[in-house]
């Protein structure tokens, strides 16, 4: 524990974490909480380390008990844009400024941190704070059942892909629907991953004016 983190109250400590900066297509999304000592939630950790049945059991209850919580996330043509990490921090100072009240301390997973100079608060940057720190975790917990809830209502915007089941990662079934029906307006084209796989479906696709293949 840093001196910093061990000087600050419990209760003003603001945990901040992100969840989707890997994933393929979809936002990335930052989840800002502050917890309340006096209603403690037991089994935090890193989402990471926790089953998703348990995840989507403890997200009510962090959401019931903190004192206050924000989500904050940046849509796929931010990340394209301003590339994957300025969309992160983009997406944690959306989170910090809806939570809607002063902040004392931050403490962000990782070793990066947007800039919130104007918020007249410190900063602390945490590697391996989401299995470290409560109030890291529960926002990490946040995070990601906010983000697979997107996720599983893009599905039935863009059926097909799977996103419900991967999330938007690059798993082989995500790949081979990618090669197959191209990219959807969710898909992240600054990944190499995308670019490749809408390169391979444009040359798959038949010349204009060709029929396909007859198949009987």
């Amino acid at each position: 524990m840093s001196p910093a983190f061990a000087a600050v109250r419990h209760e003003s400590i603001v945990g901040v974490d992100e969840a989707g900066r890997g994933p393929l297509a979809g936002p990335v999304v930052a989840a800002a909480v502050i917890l309340d000592p006096c209603r403690p939630i037991d089994g935090l950790d890193d989402s990471k380390r926790v089953s998703e049945p348990r995840r989507e059991r403890l997200a009510p209850l962090i959401r019931a008990r903190a004192r206050a919580w924000a989500i904050g996330s940046a849509d796929r043509g931010e990340i394209d844009t301003l590339n994957i990490l300025q969309a992160t921090l983009l997406a944690m100072r959306r989170a910090l400024l809806a939570l809607g009240v002063p902040l004392t301390h931050v403490c962000i997973d990782g070793n990066r941190a947007p800039q919130l100079a104007d918020l007249g608060c410190t900063v602390e940057t945490i590697v391996g704070g989401d299995a470290l720190v409560p109030a890291i975790s529960a926002a990490s917990i946040l995070a990601k059942t906010h983000r697979d809830a997107l996720m599983r209502e893009l599905e039935g915007r863009y059926p097909g892909y799977g996103f419900a089941r991967h999330k938007g990662y690059g798993t082989a079934a995500h790949l081979a629907a990618l090669r197959r029906l191209g990219p959807s307006s969710e898909h992240r084209l600054s990944f190499a991953p995308v670019r490749a796989a809408a390169a391979q479906f444009r040359a798959a696709a038949p010349a204009p004016g060709c029929a396909p293949p007859r198949r009987d």
